[in-house]
């Protein structure tokens, strides 16, 4: 979707016939749905949200669903039911509070195979399924995921989803993809820090950077860091590998984003796996 969304030469293509984009596997920002739609305005863009405990899909979005709001997952399911509750108290929430997601219905699974001990940690005695994803249901049963709750960032006494603030990165035109991770930091806990895809033709600074996400979000989310790289690490399905960044911020220094001086700082053996962008 974010090549969709980022792709330059869309026009030298054919994609007349194509009617429906649909998203699924990572939480997909409003910002790149909108720009997917501009990109393809014969097409439907939409996206769905599922686990493997759920079998398959639970929320899904449609064309006829006139009220559908980009940076949605869609509506329940025929036969699903939803709630959210809270991180601290684990009680339900109304629509609107951020909370862990949890549903319930027939496609929900039995249990993991031979593994009681994660099966009360998932089900309860009612068969709610604990997702473990943070999110929330608007007025109208329109569902909106956030992030996973072992991704959340701890800095002092806040949470910060990483996916919210790739979501603003994504949103800059110079950039073409991000991933955020948490840093150690002896006074906050966890501090976020981006890898970010610029544009080959942009010379854009880590310190612009860090000015367009802070202009958009509260102070204890705003970029501590930002390293420039040739690509994102992900999985098959679409997934940011944020273990191996972090694996990867850990062990390097603080770099200047220019490739020279960072190489320059490297040993020579050090600094051929660090894929930092010209």
């Amino acid at each position: 979707m974010i090549a969709l969304a980022k792709h330059k030469n869309l026009g030298s293509y054919d994609l007349s016939s194509l009617t429906l984009i649909s998203s699924g596997a990572a939480p997909l920002g409003k910002d790149v749905m909108n720009q997917v739609a501009k990109n393809f305005p014969k097409a439907w863009v939409s996206q769905g949200y599922g686990l493997t405990e759920s079998t398959g899909a639970i929320t899904r979005g449609y064309p006829q669903e006139k009220d559908q709001k980009y940076g949605s997952a869609g509506f329940l399911l025929a036969g699903v039911e939803g709630r959210v509750i809270s991180l601290e108290t684990r009680e339900p929430l109304p629509p609107i509070q951020v909370g862990e997601l949890c549903f319930r219905g027939p496609n929900i699974m039995k249990g993991y195979f031979n593994n009681p001990e994660a099966t009360k940690l998932t089900l309860d005695g009612e068969g709610w399924l604990y997702t473990g994803d943070v999110g929330y249901f608007d007025e109208k049963g329109q569902l909106f995921v956030i992030d996973r709750i072992k991704e959340l960032i701890k800095y002092k006494g806040f949470q910060v989803a990483p996916a919210e603030l790739e979501a603003v990165l994504l949103s800059h035109p110079d950039i073409l993809d991000a991933a955020v991770i948490p840093l150690p930091d002896e006074e906050a806990g966890e501090v976020p820090i981006a890898y970010v895809v610029r544009s080959s033709s942009c010379s854009l600074t880590e310190a612009e950077v860090q000015k367009f996400v802070a202009n958009q979000v509260a102070p204890f989310k705003r970029l501590r860091r930002v390293t420039f790289v040739n690509s994102v690490p992900k999985s098959a399905s679409g997934k940011i590998l944020r273990r191996e960044l972090i694996e990867k911020a850990y062990i390097y220094p603080v770099l200047p984003c220019n490739r020279s001086q960072a190489l320059a700082a490297l040993s020579p053996s050090s600094a051929i796996s660090l894929p930092l962008s010209a």
